[in-house]
């Protein structure tokens, strides 16, 4: 669903439950997708006995890839123009995230009449931690 320039406002929020419970099945899967199958994301033995992490913990790209479901469910694939940020804390087997994206900044869009949406994103587990704090671009259509 694409963002209409006449339906947003600075300070609006958009938020989503992005993930229920993940499993670990979910992280090892992940792995398989991504190619990165270091041990501290797939080996339970590993990520306790050796490393001294209480479990095996998501990849930080996986945190981030399912924060972009809110972006593009909102603004949709096609008009996301950018998304970035920084990985603030570990994801774990069990937890809950919610993303929130909060509209910034609105401007006009160089030719086509479009507005661009600047967004602060931040996802939290079901403590409140956040877990991932960014920004995005997005183009909304008049």
């Amino acid at each position: 669903m694409a963002l209409k320039a006449s339906e947003v406002a600075v300070g609006q929020s958009f938020e989503s439950t992005v993930v229920e419970n993940l499993t670990r099945t979910q992280i090892v899967q992940y792995a398989g997708a991504s190619g990165d199958y270091n041990p501290l994301h797939t080996d339970e033995v590993f990520a306790t006995k050796v490393a001294g992490y209480p479990s095996v913990f998501a990849h930080g790209m996986l945190t981030m890839g399912m924060t972009a479901k809110l972006l593009t469910d909102r603004v949709g694939v096609d008009h996301l123009l950018a998304f970035g940020g920084r990985f603030i804390a570990l994801v774990w087997p069990g937890d809950t995230l919610t993303a929130r994206a909060t509209i910034r900044e609105l401007s006009d869009a160089a030719d086509d009449g479009s507005v661009l949406v600047e967004l602060d994103v931040v996802t939290v587990n079901a403590e409140g931690t956040e877990v991932f704090k960014g920004q995005a671009t997005a183009r909304a259509e008049t």
